[in-house]
């Protein structure tokens, strides 16, 4: 009797400890990987604690900051991270090379060129000799990283016009901020830029716009979320709590009422002038985030095929069997 009455206590506090909401139980700490701010808002989401239900009782925030993507994949397949902020890129690497069977999408971070939102931008000299595509055959085009979005949307358009790397053209990886001094010292030829260096590469002035990531391979679920299923189905309940404040902290800062003091937390993570934010960012000039926080399956579906068309990625993928949208779906329904 004694062995069945401690059985039923573990039981009950096992419960209590999954919703957190009566304090006996740690909050769990989840760890977050993320890249680039304000593409990605992971950094800047959790600073107003005022308008987070759950932060603190159910969980708190460990943000790991990276690079880029790539070596997210490396952290999350280790154990080192619970979720990584990936491009549509390295989701596909991260199932065909990493061979992660359990990862899966779980939400949007941002995406590009849908509607009327921003969409990347790739840049020549405003008075040198490219004025078409075909002119960048036998020219140097810089990527931020080989396999990346910039990267893959660049080879897209430059297969569509009949050219392929090393044949036809170079490319070599310069970092974001390097590249429009790059292009001004006729290192290079074309850069892909995405915001704010590209706000501030026409505030600089001097360059023009050859295309777009748009117009080279469509629509982009530039960056997700992604998480292992066995870290999902463990801690659940703490999960959507988390997502649910996630879902609230992006729709205030998509409020227009709420611009200025967005602006404002935006601008002292970065220690940059406000002033280098106001006139775009969350807005139609910036790119597009998800209220309810869920990604874009289709677009991210021929993302994936794009992927496979310019020869970085092998197989077929149905992005389905890597998704689950129950965190962010349970966590909508509790505001809406």
């Amino acid at each position: 009797m004694m062995r069945r009455r401690l059985l039923f206590l573990a039981f009950g506090l096992s419960l209590l400890c999954a919703s957190a909401e009566q304090g006996f139980c740690d909050p769990l700490k989840i760890r977050v990987g993320w890249a680039v701010v304000p593409g990605q808002l992971t950094s800047i989401l959790f600073v107003k604690k005022d308008i987070l239900k759950h932060y603190g009782t159910s969980y708190t925030v460990d943000l790991v900051h990276f690079r880029g993507s790539t070596p997210q994949i490396t952290a999350l397949a280790a154990g080192e991270l619970d979720f990584a902020g990936l491009a549509f890129s390295s989701i596909g690497l991260a199932i065909q090379n990493a061979h992660m069977d359990d990862i899966r999408v779980v939400a949007d971070l941002y995406q590009d060129g849908i509607g009327d939102y921003r969409t990347s931008e790739y840049m020549v000299l405003a008075d040198g000799p490219i004025k078409t595509i075909a002119d960048l055959r036998g020219k140097v085009l810089a990527s931020n990283g080989i396999g990346g979005a910039i990267d893959m949307a660049m080879r897209k358009i430059m297969l569509d016009h009949g050219m392929q790397e090393k044949r036809d053209y170079s490319i070599v990886e310069v970092e974001f901020p390097n590249m429009l001094p790059a292009l001004k010292a006729k290192k290079v030829d074309l850069i892909g830029e995405v915001t704010p260096f590209s706000i501030e590469a026409h505030k600089d002035g001097g360059v023009r716009t050859l295309f777009t990531l748009k117009s080279a391979m469509g629509p982009a679920q530039t960056t997700l979320l992604a998480a292992r299923s066995g870290y999902i189905a463990d801690h659940r309940a703490q999960l959507v709590d988390f997502f649910e404040d996630w879902i609230r902290a992006t729709r205030w800062y998509l409020d227009p009422k709420n611009h200025a003091d967005a602006v404002k937390i935006l601008a002292d993570f970065t220690k940059k002038p406000a002033s280098d934010y106001d006139s775009w960012v969350f807005t139609k000039d910036d790119y597009y985030r998800d209220p309810d926080a869920k990604p874009n399956l289709k677009v991210l579906e021929d993302n994936l095929k794009v992927q496979k068309e310019v020869g970085l990625l092998n197989i077929d993928i149905d992005i389905n069997k890597y998704t689950d949208l129950s965190l962010v779906e349970d966590a909508a329904k509790r505001i809406h």
